[in-house]
């Protein structure tokens, strides 16, 4: 319960400065939706032109994979919006500030920074799952834990690829490509994929576990694929835990001076 007042307080904290400059702050939300809008139309013409389901998915079918990574993709950005900057944060020595502070080190300088554009991310994601998809007790259940499971696994998977800095030296650019090409992935449908990729998606880009397994699982419910989803997800989430914690050891201090209020 004390972690969670903290984040309470990180995000009312975070929402607040962002909303000092309120010009800004709509800019960024209302853009960030009208951007995830405009690839709809893409879709949509492509399914209009085809005539068919692309092997096996439809169009109701991408737009839950939307709606699903766009949802979990927000929240991650607005909870733990500093997931994007783990390899800055080592490698310019700010660690200091949070190694210092009475709070576990790795919640502590996620939730500490807010990307407030994942507010129109989470909007649009809310928005066109509640108005394009069928709506029942189960579904609106799957939908929401997987988004929450969604976000979960985007700031594990930026958490593993940016605490190779610890032992490679600055791997910033590489997390972001392997964080991007999660999202991507996510956005197309999984059966399209054949061979060695397919175990890719299961693992080192787990877009298997963020959004094809939950679709299916909302097509048609399933006890034991359930479970299995859920403790893939959680090997993945310990997986980078440890990997930034024995990073840590490796860790050598930039002697920075900082102050956070």
């Amino acid at each position: 319960m004390k972690l969670v007042r903290v984040l309470f307080r990180y995000f009312r904290f975070n929402l607040a400065a962002a909303m000092e400059y309120r010009v800004a702050f709509f800019t960024q939300v209302i853009g960030m939706f009208l951007n995830n809008t405009a690839f709809l139309f893409f879709w949509f013409f492509l399914f209009e032109k085809i005539g068919s389901a692309i092997n096996g998915y439809g169009f109701n079918d991408i737009l839950f994979l939307w709606s699903l990574t766009a949802t979990g993709f927000g929240l991650a950005d607005l909870l733990a919006g500093n997931s994007h900057n783990i390899s800055r944060i080592i490698y310019s020595g700010e660690l200091d500030v949070f190694i210092l502070q009475p709070k576990p080190v790795l919640l502590n300088m996620l939730w500490s920074k807010m990307n407030i554009s994942g507010l129109g991310d989470l909007l649009y994601g809310l928005a066109l799952f509640f108005i394009t998809q069928t709506l029942n007790p189960l579904t609106i259940f799957l939908f929401i834990f997987f988004s929450v499971i969604a976000m979960v696994i985007f700031v594990s998977v930026r958490v593993f690829y940016h605490s190779l800095t610890f032992f490679l030296g600055n791997s910033e650019t590489f997390a972001q490509t392997v964080s991007e090409a999660t999202i991507a992935f996510t956005l197309y449908p999984g059966t399209i994929f054949k061979g060695p990729v397919v175990w890719i998606l299961h693992s080192l880009i787990p877009a298997a576990l963020l959004a094809f397994l939950p679709l299916s699982l909302v097509r048609s419910f399933d006890p034991l694929l359930f479970l299995l989803v859920v403790a893939g997800d959680c090997i993945i989430v310990l997986v980078s835990v440890f990997t930034f914690s024995f990073g840590l050891r490796f860790y050598e201090s930039g002697n920075k001076m900082g102050t956070r209020l």
